[in-house]
């Protein structure tokens, strides 16, 4: 029972990684159709940038860890919205040529961050609550799980309420709706993909904050490794519902801790939940079937 415990909490936070770097990517997909392969090098920037934050500070404590999320956002933020301005901005509707330029930057910037620091993973430390467990019904669970849950959580409130009851947010609603309609009305929709593209970076550089303090170090890989199960979960979740690759990383996450435990094959799990999902229901979970 301990076991089955610490698996299904774990899975719950493993799920919480997944959703923060998911979430930016349905939301760029839904208002603008573009499949940014790129996304994995916002969250090793942010892993890399709020790692060098912090140990200038003390990563020991919890006003370093509060500037390294701080930070990690930040310059996810910053790079993603560039990307967008300068690379995705001028390919529009030309879907080939986006795919090409995000899988180029992608590979490149791996490259960067292998040349900057090193090939080998960077072990990392943190706040020393996060090395401590809470028992839970008999499971000694990890705390840095709780952390990740709980701001995973908050990022999805914080989306929600920002969609639901800000203007820009109505604006990217109605574009995600109707694009032409918006644009018809006089309102320049293009600010709304760079701060989409934005917030995407943000949510990508906390992930890659939390997935380091998760995985106990930060490499020039992660990113690209945590990218594959994010499409997976963007993808079964429904391409632009937030709410369904919130619902969709749980269900993914979840199983393969499990099968990974028991058998060794979680990664063959999530990608046959992915196959199961694009024969029996294509447009995901809670995705809209477009014509």
């Amino acid at each position: 029972m301990n076991t089955v415990v610490l698996l299904l909490v774990t899975g719950l936070g493993l799920g919480a990684l997944y959703f923060l770097i998911a979430s930016g990517l349905s939301l760029i997909y839904g208002l603008m159709h573009v499949l940014n392969f790129a996304h994995g090098v916002f969250l090793s920037l942010g892993a890399f940038v709020g790692w060098e934050v912090a140990k200038r500070l003390d990563p020991s404590t919890w006003g370093g860890f509060g500037l390294a999320l701080l930070a990690g956002a930040v310059a996810g933020a910053v790079i993603a919205a560039l990307t967008e301005l300068f690379l995705i901005r001028p390919l529009y509707n030309r879907h080939i040529e986006q795919v090409l330029i995000t899988v180029g930057l992608g590979l490149v910037g791996v490259a960067l961050f292998e040349g900057v620091w090193g090939t080998d993973p960077v072990f990392i430390s943190g706040p020393s609550w996060f090395g401590q467990t809470t028992p839970i019904m008999g499971a000694r669970v990890p705390n840095t799980v709780f952390i990740t849950i709980a701001v995973a959580a908050a990022l999805l409130l914080g989306l929600v309420l920002f969609l639901r009851h800000t203007r820009y947010g109505l604006i990217i609603r109605a574009g995600v709706e109707n694009r032409s309609m918006v644009t018809a009305l006089g309102i320049d929709v293009r600010r709304s993909f760079t701060l989409v593209f934005a917030i995407g970076g943000a949510a990508a550089g906390l992930g890659g904050v939390l997935a380091s303090q998760y995985f106990g170090y930060v490499s020039a890989h992660m990113g690209q490794t945590l990218l594959i199960f994010a499409f997976i979960v963007t993808v079964i979740g429904g391409l632009g519902s937030l709410g369904g690759a919130a619902i969709a990383a749980i269900l993914v996450a979840v199983p393969q801790q499990f099968a990974n435990y028991y058998w060794g094959v979680g990664d063959l799990i999530a990608v046959l939940a992915l196959a199961v999902v694009l024969l029996l229901r294509p447009s995901g979970l809670l995705g809209v079937k477009r014509a």
